[in-house]
């Protein structure tokens, strides 16, 4: 019951505050993207999970260079927005869900983006195991954690503990989230 307090606290402050979130945040997401997709060959095979994928901002920077996105979102007013902005590309699909509990087919995705969510679940590593389940073995994961919120080795940790084996981390002074990449890929 304490989890899905915490996930309703959250929820709530994205419906209350959607109206200016892009105003508020999109300068921040967009240099997140950018040094997340730097260097990330994402061809028309891939298939992306973008997942707290808020109003959508995302889907400007991968829409039409891969094959589809699915983004999800707890927040029905946030995907409102989402949903206006998605009209603008082919292959782009929206879900309400809880990450922790993805109503998804297992073995999907080729890529899943996590921008500055992982911090709002009360089991970050149950998350990123949900995660796991449906993407594709070696999977690419691109996961930001705010600087402000945790610290780079208990954020790492969230990783090792889900079984996902650590690329790179990006650590810039920038940035106010840490970036990690990773991989399924058995070790």
């Amino acid at each position: 019951m304490i989890n899905w307090r915490k996930k309703r606290s959250v929820m709530r402050r994205y419906d209350l505050t959607f109206q200016i979130y892009d105003a508020r945040y999109s300068d921040e997401q967009e240099a997140k993207y950018k040094v997340a997709l730097e260097g990330l060959g994402l061809g028309k095979g891939s298939v992306a999970l973008d997942v707290g994928c808020g109003s959508g901002l995302f889907f400007n920077q991968v829409a039409g260079k891969i094959e589809m996105v699915i983004g999800i979102d707890l927040s029905l007013n946030m995907l409102q927005i989402a949903r206006e902005r998605a009209k603008n590309f082919p292959g782009v699909f929206l879900v309400q869900a809880d990450a922790d509990h993805l109503p998804l087919r297992r073995d999907v995705f080729s890529h899943v983006f996590v921008f500055t969510m992982l911090q709002n679940m009360p089991k970050p590593q149950k998350t990123l195991q949900e995660l796991k389940l449906v993407s594709k073995r070696d999977a690419c994961f691109f996961v930001s954690g705010l600087k402000a919120v945790i610290s780079l080795d208990a954020f790492v940790n969230y990783f090792e503990e889900a079984e996902l084996q650590v690329v790179s981390v990006q650590n810039d002074d920038l940035l106010r989230c840490f970036i990690v990449k990773a991989t399924n890929r058995e070790t």
